[in-house]
């Protein structure tokens, strides 16, 4: 991917379904699990929706084409007054990987979370997902759950 043309990180929107499905349906093939499409069908209306209680989610586009996405959402806390922002979800196509997708998007939910109040944003992955884990040594700090946290 080259430089020349900047990454846009932006809300997702109604027509991004079909770009939403194929990338939502690798990140999920990459954690070996499938969904029904009535999950596919509820999760995009949610994300699209505005229940507070419900899911986020931001996408990369640069070239006019969508290359990344998350979904986080935001909820309550029993050690905290203001809630909390969790990031279920990230992916960034392969051919981008390693280009600034990933930061853009973990970057886009920490203003996200800044803009509702909530300090702290954290998400989890696998111990051997070390691709991404090089890039949440950056952004993050590992705790000792095995979590990742905003710094």
């Amino acid at each position: 991917m080259s430089q020349d043309t900047a990454l846009t990180v932006r809300t997702l929107r109604a027509e991004d379904e079909p770009a939403w499905r194929e990338m939502w349906t690798a990140y999920l093939a990459f954690y070996e699990s499938t969904v029904p499409e009535e999950v596919y069908a509820s999760t995009f209306a949610r994300l699209l929706g505005d229940d507070p209680r419900d899911f986020n989610a931001l996408v990369a586009e640069k070239d006019g084409a969508l290359v990344g996405l998350t979904h986080y959402l935001f909820h309550r806390h029993a050690w905290k007054i203001e809630e909390v922002c969790y990031l279920q979800d990230l992916y960034a196509a392969p051919e981008t990987r390693g280009t600034g997708v990933g930061r853009a998007l973990i970057e886009g939910v920490y203003a996200a979370a800044d803009a509702h109040g909530a300090s702290n944003v954290y998400w989890n992955t696998q111990h051997f997902n070390e691709t991404a884990r090089r890039l949440y040594d950056r952004i993050g700090v590992l705790t000792p759950f095995i979590k990742y946290q905003r710094a």
